[in-house]
């Protein structure tokens, strides 16, 4: 940041703490036109600006309306159209904008919008925003054609004088908002920070207290005005008024404005004897949505600038129109008796309650179609939602038929392999079976003839079946083993040979005896018993 951005920001807060301007943005525009002179741009304020041309413009950053607001009032345009071609009398008042010459009660300054000179021959022009918030608009102030020379010459001495004093002031000013923000800072560290019902501004060199809303004003006007007048009045909305204002076109009403001068003259007798009387009340609660202002708040008083009100009491009859615009039907600026005021509001029903009727026709006609729109869609997404489920369900039943004839093409093809498999084992083991047969019968050799050195051994087989061979009396008990292994109607291979009497098992450790030394020689009776097939 350069030094002349950081000299502009120090003019322009210490410009805001003197004047107690929130908005940084009119602030800037008020020291840009004086040319960042402090002392002019406080002056210009404090003298009240009476010898200025004052062009307000709209503020950047918030004065337009938002989307919700641009929406409902533009459902009135091409109805506000048709009324204002209908009526001479009709008159638009910018939905922006105030009254030049009239000072406002918190302070600022407020100017009428007008094509030309306005009713004290001032050439003012207006252009700013408006909105329930009562957010304001950028000033641009522009010094016109100054005093002579000689004046100057003559308050020299009281512009020095004053502006030493502003001098002043302003770095006493500058050390209580360091001090200040050095104690906040620390307090706030300590968790001892805190506040309510006070504003601090973005760059926390002040408290500042908070501005009323609209629907606070026109609550506090409700009450006031009940204490006064009691409760039997037009039923006025506590909003503000560009709420007040999309109620009535949601409604397809007219908005009824009442400006309330608690200090004019005129103002006790109006609300006893007409506004507050049985027939003028229900009258407007049944076909107007009222809204009521003081005008010693902020939002009264902007609306008695726009609406141009002259005197009070003061009522109207309002619409939206077109371009952001509010249409002024019917305005009454004397005291009326009751009769008088409610033959003019049933006047107003009358003459342009067929553009309402129109409207809200065509507006059921759109709720109509939109409904049509919106039952024909559901059946249509009925209708598809439906044909999703059954193709789901559809594709769901052909899912799981391809998984049950895979998983059992799966279990067949097991199957078979099963089988297979099993038939090359039994092959296999036939084989293993056939070619250990022809070893032993190889390794046996000639069956010896009878001789006292040869022993006769009898096999019973599991089957029943009956073996009986001739070996040498030398021959191990292998021997047999082998021969019972030879044999085509046996297929076992655990197996163990055992006598009877006295029983005795030839296993394994008794396979390398001689036929004599085991005992069997010469004659032997075996039987197979198998252990594991």
């Amino acid at each position: 940041m350069t030094s002349q951005s950081r000299e502009n920001d120090e003019k322009l807060a210490w410009f805001q703490d003197v004047t107690g301007l929130l908005d940084s943005s009119l602030s800037t525009q008020i020291l840009e036109a004086h040319g960042w002179n402090l002392d002019a741009a406080v002056n210009s304020l404090v003298e009240g600006g009476n010898n200025t041309n004052t062009v307000a413009m709209g503020s950047t950053s918030g004065g337009a309306l938002s989307t919700e607001e641009a929406s409902d009032l533009s459902r009135w345009d091409s109805t506000a159209e048709r009324m204002n071609s209908g009526l001479p009398s009709t008159r638009d008042t910018e939905l922006y904008g105030g009254s030049h010459g009239r000072g406002h009660p918190g302070g600022g300054h407020y100017e009428r919008f007008a094509s030309g000179p306005g009713r004290d021959s001032m050439n003012y022009d207006l252009f700013r925003d408006y909105d329930d918030s009562h957010r304001g608009g950028r000033l641009i102030q522009q010094n016109p054609q100054g005093p002579g020379i000689a004046w100057r010459l003559v308050t020299l001495p009281f512009s020095m004088i004053r502006g030493s004093y502003n001098l002043m002031y302003g770095a006493v000013e500058l050390g209580m908002w360091v001090a200040g923000g050095m104690i906040s800072y620390s307090l706030g560290a300590l968790g001892l920070g805190g506040g309510g019902g006070v504003a601090v501004d973005r760059r926390n060199r002040s408290l500042l207290p908070m501005p009323p809303s609209g629907s606070s004003e026109a609550s506090l006007f409700v009450r006031n005005f009940e204490m006064e007048y009691g409760e039997n009045h037009p039923n006025f909305q506590t909003m503000s008024f560009m709420d007040a204002m999309r109620r009535a076109g949601q409604h397809y009403k007219f908005l009824f404005v009442y400006l309330h001068a608690p200090e004019h003259a005129n103002t006790p007798l109006f609300c006893e004897n007409s506004l507050c009387s049985a027939t003028v009340s229900d009258f407007i609660n049944e076909n107007f949505v009222a809204w009521g202002g003081d005008v010693r708040a902020s939002e009264g008083f902007q609306m008695s600038n726009s609406l141009k009100a002259s005197t009070f009491p003061f009522c109207a009859v309002v619409t939206a129109s077109s371009n952001q615009r509010i249409a002024l039907l019917q305005q009454i600026e004397v005291p009326r008796t009751a009769s008088v005021l409610l033959a003019i509001l049933q006047r107003v029903v009358e003459e342009q309650g067929a553009v309402l009727v129109a409207a809200r026709v065509e507006e059921e006609e759109r709720q109509v179609n939109r409904r049509l729109r919106e039952e024909q869609d559901a059946a249509y997404q009925a209708a598809l939602q439906a044909d999703q489920e059954r193709e789901r369900r559809r594709q769901e039943e052909a899912d799981r038929a391809a998984r049950e004839a895979e998983e059992a093409e799966r279990k067949k093809k097991e199957e078979e392999e099963a089988i297979a498999r099993a038939a090359r084992e039994a092959a296999e083991r036939e084989s293993a079976l056939e070619r250990r047969r022809q070893e032993k019968a190889t390794s046996l050799g000639l069956e010896p003839a009878k001789a006292p050195d040869v022993t006769q051994v009898l096999v019973r087989l599991p089957n029943g079946e009956r073996k009986e061979r001739r070996f040498y009396a030398t021959d191990r008990v292998r021997k047999v083993y082998d021969y019972v292994d030879s044999l085509g109607s046996f297929d076992a291979v655990n197996y163990s040979l055992v006598s009877n009497f006295p029983r005795t098992v030839y296993g394994p450790d008794k396979l390398d005896l001689s036929f004599k030394d085991a005992g069997l020689h010469p004659h032997a009776s075996l039987f197979v018993q198998v252990e594991d097939n």
